[in-house]
């Protein structure tokens, strides 16, 4: 009688594998989060304009989604476990740089070096989760790997709100660094290395041209409301990235190890899924960087009562997140995911009824069935990504999985904060028309920077400068959430439409691209 197969170390350790790519995945979400509590605090501290807050969160943003598809591709050539040590190494020590940045342009310069570690570390865990769990247990793992990373996002204001009561505002970024020790001495042990033999070369000109791309495109939608969206130098930068965005997808075309495989697009599961989380996240990240202002600005909430009041951001997602395996189970992948962007629409749209002394019920209410909604888009959506995409590319499809969140949540940020201030200068024209010439543009400029202005002025003047700034942000944040809105609204219909409720087969690689046929789908290293 035939001994029954034991099973491997790996297999035996799966669950607590995907406990540390858990936590590694954490500081990301994390990350985010923090600094957005902490802009307003950013914003006295170097005396920052609009658009540096907004540049201290994208150029983290653009630089991981830039380099996310050649660095999940690097982790399949070189070994992912290798890739996750490399990126928490470098994410810890970029984070220790920006703690003690002594200007803006240097905190900017620090956030730009942490997307690159940010780039190494979340291929790498979707990818090593991938390859550590069988398919019928990998649903569920997903779940549980999107309701972490969604934790970390929602915590990251009560964190940034404790830290900045009880410290300074470097320790927002120092906090990275105990999580990363940790994660790096844990992932020794319980990680397996794992790397595809077959790589393919790579592409590096294509990453050179998207970074180039993503970076120009948000240069443009960030600067345009202080140029003029319609002045010479906004047009010839949006025309620059329209270029470039061209050029990138006709050399992938070309190429022979492209870091886009553009194939996998015909599946629809995987372009519809990855389109999904792509507006989600945009709506994620514009909203918490506009709600994280209201709160501190509009409503004179300080950060730790701005981020405690955030909390149901963790709940909603955490709770979303976790039941949508099952959820899936019942109703399929599409209507679970077409319900979860009708929520975030429909809570979007409510924003724009909102004033300056809203109560906090409808705000709470309000984030957690946003959170909520999102968190049943994101975990069946990865899933119907990472499905669709061959085992042995894992890497890259998580990459490519990854890429869409980050470029999404850079554009979220870039596009709904220059809708805000675009409109906010517009409301602030009237009341800034009496200022002192040194006072004009910094009111017209942030509400931050005009509160700043009218507690420096004497009596009436003063009050009513304040009072229009308020008004005027809670006006364009009306306005950004109900653009944000209409595109969940549009996503949700597209994806009703066309998203197949269930797994079908990975689409086929050119055969330049694929894997030779007597290769085997991975190969681990002796940690097994």
């Amino acid at each position: 009688m035939t001994e029954p197969t034991a099973p491997s170390p790996t297999y035996s350790r799966r669950w607590w594998t995907l406990a540390v790519l858990s936590l590694s995945l954490v500081i990301i979400g994390l990350d985010n989060t923090v600094l957005n509590v902490a802009l307003p605090t950013l914003q006295r501290e170097f005396d920052a304009s609009s658009s540096q807050l907004q540049w201290m969160v994208d150029s983290y943003v653009v630089v991981f989604a830039g380099l996310l598809l050649t660095l999940g591709a690097l982790g399949d050539r070189f070994g992912r476990a290798r890739a996750l040590q490399a990126g928490l190494v470098a994410f810890a020590a970029a984070s220790f740089w920006a703690a003690y940045a002594r200007s803006a342009d240097s905190l900017i310069a620090a956030r730009a070096v942490m997307g690159i570690g940010g780039a190494l570390i979340m291929p790498a865990t979707l990818s090593i989760l991938i390859d550590v769990f069988p398919r019928e247990e990998r649903g569920r793992a997903i779940a549980i790997w999107s309701g972490v990373a969604g934790i970390g996002v929602g915590l990251g204001p009560l964190v940034a709100g404790l830290l900045l009561e009880w410290f300074w505002w470097g320790s927002v970024f120092l906090i990275n660094v105990p999580i990363a020790v940790v994660a790096l001495v844990a992932g020794r042990w319980l990680v397996p290395d794992s790397r595809d033999e077959h790589h393919a070369g790579l592409d590096v000109p294509g990453a050179i041209i998207s970074v180039s791309a993503i970076s120009l495109l948000v240069y443009a939608i960030i600067e345009a409301p202080n140029h003029g969206w319609r002045d010479g130098m906004t047009l010839s930068t949006f025309a620059g990235a329209a270029i470039l965005t061209a050029l990138f997808f006709w050399w992938e075309r070309r190429t022979p190890h492209p870091m886009l495989e553009l194939a996998l697009f015909r599946n629809r599961r995987f372009a519809l899924g990855a389109g999904a989380i792509g507006l989600t996240f945009f709506a994620l990240f514009g909203t918490i960087f506009a709600f994280t202002q209201y709160l501190q600005f509009v409503q004179g909430h300080s950060a730790l009562e701005a981020g405690s009041r955030l909390l149901p951001l963790a709940l909603g997602i955490a709770l979303g997140a976790g039941r949508s395996d099952h959820l899936v189970q019942r109703l399929g992948t599409t209507r679970v995911v077409v319900a979860g962007m009708m929520i975030v629409a429909t809570v979007l749209a409510s924003f724009a009824l909102w004033g300056t002394d809203t109560p906090y019920w409808i705000m709470g209410t309000s984030v957690f069935f946003l959170a909520f909604g999102m968190g049943n888009v994101m975990a069946p959506a990865t899933d119907a990504v990472m499905g669709a995409v061959p085992e042995v590319k894992a890497g890259v499809g998580s990459a490519m999985n990854d890429v869409v969140r980050q470029v999404a949540g850079a554009l979220g940020i870039a596009i709904i904060g220059s809708i805000m201030n675009t409109v906010y200068r517009d409301r602030m024209m009237d009341a800034t028309g009496s200022l002192p010439d040194g006072a004009i543009e910094p009111a017209r400029d942030s509400v931050g920077a005009a509160l700043a202005v009218a507690a420096r002025m004497d009596g009436p003047a003063g009050d009513a400068l304040a009072v229009a700034a308020r008004s005027g942000f809670v006006d364009a944040m009306g306005v950004a959430a109900l653009t944000a809105a209409v595109v969940a609204l549009g996503g949700a219909l597209i994806v009703a439409r066309w998203l197949p409720a269930h797994h079908g087969p990975a689409p086929d690689l050119p055969p330049a691209r694929a894997q030779s046929p007597d290769a085997r789908p991975l190969s681990r290293a002796s940690a097994d």
